[in-house]
């Protein structure tokens, strides 16, 4: 029997180089550490391999193996190396590797983000957040970021999040003065909530603003009944007037039978955005009131794709909308699409309705609310109201 030794920095590295002397005929006798770094400089693991001069082909065919000889000067007692360590760091690095690998839906985009920024853009890429953005913040990001800051997580979605609250345009509440008037004329897509909606800002208007203002309610959907008797319910509730128009030539006589509120909230019958003809007749009413100034909300819910915003931004703009209320924020687990759709048109969102319940699931519009939606992908459970 011939004793072989080999070296090695590591034992896999001591082991292959005894594969590539020995093949699959050796024998390993011993594995152990003879050298460490701390004193020589380097670790050092050597592997003892018998070869024998007559082999027999069914005895080796392990490339490993362990079996102790007659030889005094060898160490008879089998060593193991434990791999695992290796294995698990090796894994590490195949996750980091394997997240740096982006494969963006556009092509003209050659953006290879670095690990410290891939939890960031997976999860604008979660919230449905515009792709054209997303590359352009991720690129400016990446190299203009000061390199003491792309190491630190938190400063990262710090950094993040000021980008955001720049990019969030909001209209912020001002109370009304005793001797102001505000009209509010809500318009939208069927099903988005502009009735309950409208009741709920009714009920903040007059009990919940610290002042008792004097609110009416004006509604023009006249095509259908249940929008009508959910209306004159919440009136009847809160004690408020509540007009009914059929025509547009009778909204000036019930804007002035009101003419005391502070507020007036027109409710408007929802269409399809491809519904162009009852768009534009909701101008009829509007020519009406040349006179009087209307502020004109879109009413628009959270839990739709970005295009489908735009395409319905896009048909009611001839209204002159001045802007934006989101729904539906309790029924979507992405909020990038309004974060991105506000910013694109210009328009501010002014509030945000979070729930069904009347009144309490409405809040002003808040860039900090929003972004911690975006950050958390789903809205919190501390609400802002």
């Amino acid at each position: 029997m011939k004793t072989l030794s080999f070296l090695g920095e590591t034992p896999t590295q001591a082991l292959q180089n005894a594969l590539k002397e020995c093949g699959d005929d050796g024998i390993v006798i011993s594995t152990k550490k003879i050298s460490d770094k701390r004193t020589n400089g380097k670790d050092m693991y050597e592997i003892l391999i018998a070869l024998e001069e007559d082999k027999d082909e069914d005895q080796f065919r392990h490339k490993v193996q362990v079996k102790p000889t007659t030889n005094d000067k060898i160490d008879l007692s089998p060593q193991f190396y434990d791999f695992r360590a290796e294995i698990l760091q090796m894994q590490e690095e195949i996750k980091k590797v394997q997240k740096t690998l982006w494969e963006p839906k556009s092509k003209l985009y050659d953006l290879v983000v670095p690990s410290e920024f891939i939890d960031i853009y997976k999860l604008f890429e979660k919230n449905d957040f515009d792709e054209e953005m997303t590359y352009t913040i991720l690129k400016k990001t990446i190299t203009q970021l000061p390199l003491s800051m792309k190491s630190n997580e938190q400063k990262i979605n710090d950094f993040f999040k000021l980008i955001l609250r720049r990019m969030i345009p909001i209209k912020f509440e001002v109370p009304m003065r005793v001797h102001q008037r505000k009209v509010m004329m809500f318009v939208g897509p069927t099903g988005v909530g502009k009735t309950t909606t409208i009741a709920k800002l009714a009920a903040r208007y007059a009990y919940k603003m610290g002042m008792e203002y004097k609110v009416g309610i004006i509604t023009l959907d006249s095509f259908r009944v249940g929008a009508i008797e959910q209306l004159k319910a919440y009136a009847n509730i809160m004690r408020l007037p509540l007009e009914i128009v059929k025509k547009s030539e009778d909204l000036v006589e019930a804007i002035l039978r009101l003419q005391d509120c502070h507020y007036i909230l027109i409710d408007t019958a929802g269409s399809s955005q491809y519904d162009i003809e009852k768009i534009e007749s909701i101008n009829e009413y509007q020519n009406r009131l040349q006179e009087i100034e209307i502020e004109k909300i879109l009413v628009l819910p959270a839990n739709v794709k970005k295009n489908d915003l735009f395409e319905i931004y896009d048909q009611y703009s001839i209204l002159g909308i001045n802007n934006i209320l989101f729904t539906k924020l309790d029924e979507t687990r992405s909020f990038g699409n309004i974060i991105s759709f506000a910013y694109k048109i210009k328009k501010s969102i002014s509030y945000l309705s979070i729930g069904q319940n009347v009144p309490d699931d409405l809040i002003t519009a808040e860039d900090t609310y929003l972004i911690d939606c975006f950050m958390e992908q789903k809205i919190p459970k501390k609400l802002k109201k």
